[in-house]
């Protein structure tokens, strides 16, 4: 163990992490190929005796900043937050610091981060947005990798590490088809907008595999409660017989609720209601608590980190690369079981 009266040593992390000092140096800088049961046991060395890494000494020798930029076109946060969330973790382990920089939609503000960023010589950019579709390149023959995280480069030599939207939607027809229900309505976005395309196609088509077709055709509308509420309207007004309904995002899917208990449906038991993002802000304040699909935000921006880890250290991984999707079921697809009488 290092003395109280001075910095403890990388030689001293690598003796009480049982590995060699060149192994230590590279699970704390990010460097190399280790296991991550080596790398995890090195870290936790190295915060037992409140070792810090010198960044200026490791730029003189490395040549690397240890920094990271980050551009975002969402100015709320809602996706960028919990992407820059995972980058961090995946980039805090290395030591490595991110500048989070907000490009407002706007094209020249963005080109003035990218240039700033570039002057500070990060050693590599993420850039992220609040829509999922595909974007033109932020710039091209830049000096350090770029990796776009849940957003997408139409330059396919680009890497991006996208949501599995197609996979998250085919989970959210399955768990419907799983609890009974056959006559499924679907309300979400715009038609214009990416992801409402994405997951409508999607239900139509696992739907399809599963011999059915959708109780109406996508209804097509704006992000809102307001739209859920209205586009319920629609459906009783035109005698549509449906059983659940799979809603685009959980704003949505919060006002379909609201609408279907208005027109006295209890929902699950005669209707079943997923949404899609997880956004607890509306899935668990929902009534009931909203049964949706969470894109794994933090996992992708962690997955997006490595990736530019990867370029950094000169394995760069081209391509649209999809993170998956995962269920999570609450109350508003569960029919509740009564409870047996108690004969005693």
């Amino acid at each position: 163990m290092g003395n109280p009266g001075r910095p403890a040593t990388i030689r001293e992390v690598a003796a009480l992490a049982g590995v060699s000092v060149g192994t230590a140096s590279k699970a704390l800088n990010a460097r190399g190929s280790l296991r991550p049961e080596t790398r995890a046991r090195v870290r936790d060395a190295a915060e037992r005796l409140g070792f810090r890494v010198n960044a200026v000494a490791r730029s003189l020798n490395t040549g690397r900043t240890y920094t990271v930029g980050m551009i975002t076109t969402d100015t709320i946060g809602r996706f960028s937050i919990p992407v820059m969330i995972g980058v961090e973790d995946a980039l805090g382990a290395g030591q490595m610091s991110v500048f989070l920089c907000d490009g407002r939609d706007d094209a020249i503000r963005e080109q003035y981060y990218l240039q700033t960023l570039l002057a500070r010589r990060v050693d590599g950019i993420i850039v992220t947005g609040r829509r999922s579709a595909e974007r033109r390149p932020i710039g091209a023959d830049l000096p350090v990798p770029v990796v776009y995280a849940f957003i997408s480069s139409s330059d396919p030599a680009d890497c991006s590490v996208v949501p599995d939207e197609e996979g998250g939607t085919r989970l959210a027809v399955e768990h419907l088809l799983a609890v009974g229900r056959a006559r499924v309505a679907h309300v979400t976005g715009p038609e214009h907008h990416h992801s409402a395309k994405v997951r409508a196609d999607a239900a139509v088509g696992r739907l399809a595999d599963a011999g059915l077709a959708l109780a109406a055709p996508p209804m097509y509308g704006e992000w809102s409660e307001a739209w859920g509420r209205h586009a319920v309207g629609m459906l009783l007004a035109n005698r549509v017989g449906f059983d659940a309904v799979y809603c685009g995002s959980d704003q949505i899917a919060r006002g379909v609720a609201d609408a279907l208990r208005g027109s006295g449906r209890t929902v699950p038991d005669d209707v079943a209601l997923v949404g899609f993002d997880n956004w607890d802000v509306m899935a668990l304040a929902s009534q009931p608590p909203l049964t949706t699909i969470d894109m794994d935000l933090e996992g992708l921006g962690r997955a997006a980190a490595d990736r530019l880890l990867g370029a950094i250290n000169g394995d760069p991984a081209p391509g649209r690369h999809v993170h998956p999707c995962r269920l999570v079921a609450r109350e508003s697809t569960a029919i509740p079981v009564s409870p047996v009488a108690n004969s005693a």
